[in-house]
């Protein structure tokens, strides 16, 4: 976006200009600041707290003496903060009102404007827009968030559903569509909602490898933002996937994404 806020600084003596909602949270240890991105990768660089309190702004918030977090990439509040992307930070209790007042104004602000939308009412108009997904052989579904009083993602309801989900989830779609997965399956897992909570506040694509307990399987999940307060989610069965190539390129690709995967 061109009016985007950006942040600059050198790290490992190159020049960086960073979006700041790319930053999820600074670190200070000593004389150096260690910025989080969401992409998982951390840059270091030689600056004080003041300065960069400066440069971010009120959308960063203070939780102890060296660390400041985006209001944006809090999930939660409880003995420690949990981030979007799963990590959890100590923080400072004389700062807990300040932290629980801006992460709810932040999370306010998004989803007030989530429920100004032209949307379809019915699941069947989802199905007819989701038509030309019926029958592909990927199990896809459109889910919509849903919110607690505290602006929490604590459950979702199934809008579109083909049956190669069906398959997967070993339910039928009668059950699924216009339920919600907590009605379906009592053991869910919250990693679930944080990743789809990322793509419907803040429009993220992500990509989730991990084993569901709900189903006894391990997946492969691509979710991504759909109409307001929704993402999209295609699924991949992992024992069902057969990778194939025969060249060389194609193995060093493979070896790419898993180290990118791990990490």
């Amino acid at each position: 976006m061109a009016n985007e806020k950006t942040i600059s600084f050198v790290s490992g003596r190159k020049h960086h200009t960073i979006p700041v909602s790319d930053i999820m949270y600074v670190f200070m240890k000593k004389q150096d600041a260690f910025v989080h991105l969401l992409d998982g990768s951390v840059l270091k660089t030689r600056m004080t707290f003041n300065e960069f309190s400066n440069m971010l702004g009120d959308d960063f918030i203070r939780i102890h003496r060296g660390c400041l977090v985006s209001a944006m990439a809090i999930h939660s509040v409880n003995k420690l903060i949990t981030l979007s992307n799963g990590d959890s930070l100590e923080y400072s209790a004389q700062h807990r009102d300040e932290i629980l007042k801006k992460f709810h104004e932040k999370q306010r602000l998004i989803i007030d404007k989530l429920s100004v939308n032209d949307n379809p009412k019915e699941n069947e108009e989802y199905h007819r827009h989701y038509k030309c997904f019926d029958d592909i052989p990927i199990a896809f579904t459109d889910i919509e968030m849903i919110f607690n009083e505290q602006r929490q993602a604590v459950d979702w309801i199934f809008r579109y559903g083909n049956e190669a989900l069906a398959k997967l989830e070993n339910c039928p779609l009668e059950l699924m569509i216009g339920n919600t997965f907590g009605n379906i399956f009592n053991n869910m897992d919250t990693k679930w909602l944080r990743s789809y909570e990322r793509a419907v506040l803040y429009g993220e694509t992500l990509e989730l490898v991990d084993f569901s307990p709900e189903i006894n399987k391990y997946l492969r999940i691509i979710c991504f933002p759909t109409f307001k307060g929704h993402c999209g989610c295609m699924l991949f069965d992992i024992s069902e996937t057969k990778i194939s190539t025969d060249k060389e390129a194609g193995e060093k690709a493979i070896l790419l994404y898993l180290k990118k995967m791990l990490g």
